[in-house]
């Protein structure tokens, strides 16, 4: 997998990105700049990629 790959995302977190960066592509920024706010966003929100359900049951457990 090559870095900036999106096979890791789930299609939930794939459609979110979009939904995101054509709300910034309305908005007048460039799709460079949208694309790259849109991971980032999901990033925050999700943690990144896929998790096994080990990893996504308790997010701070230590």
């Amino acid at each position: 997998m090559t870095k900036g790959s999106k096979e890791k995302y789930t299609d939930k977190q794939k459609r979110k990105a979009d939904h995101i960066k054509e709300t910034y592509l309305e908005q007048d920024v460039s799709e460079k700049e949208a694309e790259k706010i849109a991971w980032a966003t999901v990033n925050k929100k999700s943690g990144g990629g896929k998790k096994s359900g080990s990893e996504r049951a308790h997010k701070s457990d230590s």
